[in-house]
């Protein structure tokens, strides 16, 4: 079994709701194992006029392969109502996968780590929540560290039980 951080978020519909209902559906791809808090951000990049983003993480138990578990990420989406038009659109559900143990990739349909994971704080937050002291395995960075760099604008923490 691999640890495995999935970033969650969602803007469209009833975003509480359906990061709920993610949460439980993630544990069709491995077990459930460390939840962030929850933290409402602006939206990063994309249209403009974009509602604020619900985001968590979650950290997940698994025997997929990265590969594998991203396409379960993405068949989620999918059952969750996503459609895929443009980038950084708002989404009913995004589902990032942002570690897999230490495995580092480089392909057209998977990079891990998260290329952008380490400097976005709507990532790094609830990140920072499961695991602070999780290190890069690219840069060496502390997820703790990255967090500081970066900073918390555009970020508020709304509940840690949701």
């Amino acid at each position: 079994m691999t640890a495995a951080y999935v970033a969650l978020g969602a803007n469209l519909g009833d975003p509480l709701a359906t990061l709920r209902w993610a949460r439980e559906a993630l544990a069709r791809l491995g077990t459930v194992t460390g939840v962030s808090a929850l933290y409402r951000t602006a939206p990063v990049g994309g249209p403009v006029g974009q509602p604020d983003y619900l985001n968590a993480v979650l950290q997940l138990e698994t025997d997929l392969r990265p590969p594998d578990l991203l396409a379960g990420l993405h068949r989620l989406e999918a059952e969750a109502g996503r459609e895929r038009r443009e980038r950084w659109e708002a989404r009913i559900l995004d589902l990032d996968l942002l570690l897999c143990g230490e495995e580092v990739w480089d392909t057209p349909g998977l990079t891990l780590p998260h290329p952008r994971a380490w400097g976005r704080a709507f990532v790094l937050a609830p990140l920072a929540d499961l695991a602070p002291e999780l290190v890069h395995p690219g840069t060496g960075e502390r997820v703790a560290a990255a967090l500081r760099r970066v900073g918390m604008a555009g970020v508020t923490r709304q509940a840690a039980d949701w």
